[in-house]
């Protein structure tokens, strides 16, 4: 790394490199801990440890413990929220020609034949008459 002169030409050699360069993206901080940043942290521990005294090996491996755990907590709970959509999916289906009784908007009971199932969304929903009604609001299923 060479250092700038001082004094006029310096400050010209500062002023021309500052234009000459381009401004860096702005990063948009992340909002949960995941293996990226846990392994940026851990990275940074070890460049920046006192030599004298290096970091603890079961400290180590405590942290690399930590971390494959936490990598198979995420992966879990995201097979988790995909085998509850499968499985309200293959219930919705299941309704089609069914009668159910369901709460309203309005908070009051109805029932009906279901006539379709839209996936569309979060949460299936089935069609009963002219009324769309998620699969939640279901109160009771009857006939076969």
């Amino acid at each position: 790394m060479t250092a700038i002169p001082s004094g006029p030409v310096g400050a010209v050699g500062a002023a021309g490199a500052s234009s000459m360069t381009s401004t860096a993206p702005t990063r948009t901080p992340k909002q949960e801990m995941d293996s990226e940043v846990f392994m940026s942290l851990l990275v940074t521990q070890l460049k920046n440890q006192d030599p004298s005294s290096p970091m603890d090996t079961n400290a180590m491996i405590g942290q690399s413990t930590q971390l494959a755990m936490m990598e198979k907590l995420t992966q879990l709970a995201t097979d988790s929220a995909h085998g509850l959509q499968t499985q309200q999916r293959a219930a919705a289906a299941a309704l089609l020609g069914r009668t159910v009784s369901y709460l309203g908007a309005d908070g009051a009971t109805a029932t009906g034949a279901v006539s379709g199932v839209s996936y569309a969304g979060t949460s299936p929903t089935v069609t009963i008459g002219s009324v769309s009604v998620p699969i939640d609001s279901i109160t009771t299923v009857t006939g076969g």
